[in-house]
């Protein structure tokens, strides 16, 4: 009798981050647990009684800690984290940064650059690994769309918007990284760029805006529903073209929404 060869099951899409925002609360509390051992544990209780900034770190290792509510999910490959979460993190992960790099940009003025390198060398690097590890905090936790660009499943994703087209029930579904916006008839959306946008400005006779090298252009999905009224040319979506793979995504929405009928 022939026997199965076993597999191994693969991680589900975002298992990674769970793990990554997992491991940065492990080394922020090992950190935590030598700093107390090395100042004494009554002396570090009594200390962090009369703290605010101790209470916020304690948040915040329990939340990279324990994360509650992430699950990894094959149909969210990039939100793993429920948005409350992720926005806590971020916004925590912030708040470390701007007091890491303060604590140790005074300290450098005051102590000079050698006395910077000696305190970088007792502390093992911990100076600098502080706010690189808070940096990746927010990375991780950046505003992204729910699923990446895949024209053959028909879901394409442009700045932090995703959008999911069915073919046979003519519907799509337009995410805000984990919110969803709506669900719409594919027939009434269209795609307006940002050349459309200058065109009729133009048209109509407004006064010319002087370009800004640093604005980017951004792309509409509007939707048109004669039978809805008061949602005629609405915005549905509305994402900067930050990367080639934004632009490359926003046509291929809108070959995606003209081949619908």
């Amino acid at each position: 009798m022939a026997r199965t060869k076993p597999t191994r099951a693969t991680p589900a899409p975002g298992a990674g981050v769970i793990f990554a925002l997992r491991a940065i609360g492990l080394v922020l509390l090992a950190r935590w647990l030598f700093s107390m051992s090395q100042m004494g544990y009554h002396a570090s209780l009594s200390a962090m009684a009369s703290s605010p900034w101790a209470c916020v770190y304690l948040v915040q290792m329990f939340l990279l800690l324990v994360l509650p509510g992430a699950v990894a999910r094959d149909e969210r490959p990039f939100h793993p984290l429920p948005q409350w979460l992720r926005q806590a993190l971020r916004v925590f992960a912030l708040a470390g940064l701007v007091f890491a790099v303060w604590s140790v940009g005074v300290f450098a003025w005051a102590a000079g650059w050698r006395g910077t390198v000696h305190a970088v060398a007792e502390t093992n690097g911990w100076l600098v690994a502080a706010p690189a590890l808070y940096v990746a905090i927010v990375w991780i936790c950046r505003p992204r769309p729910l699923w990446g660009t895949n024209v053959a499943a028909r879901r394409f994703a442009v700045g932090r918007f995703a959008i999911s087209l069915d073919l046979p029930t003519r519907t799509a579904i337009v995410w805000m990284e984990s919110r969803k916006v709506g669900q719409y008839d594919a027939r009434e959306l269209s795609v307006r760029w940002p050349n459309e946008v200058s065109e009729a400005n133009e048209a109509s006779a407004a006064p010319p805006r002087r370009a800004d090298p640093f604005r980017r252009p951004k792309v509409e999905l509007l939707w048109d529903s004669p039978a809805a009224v008061g949602h005629n040319r609405q915005i549905v979506m509305r994402a900067p073209l930050a990367t080639e793979r934004d632009r490359v995504a926003a046509h291929a929405l809108d070959d995606a929404l003209r081949l619908v009928d």
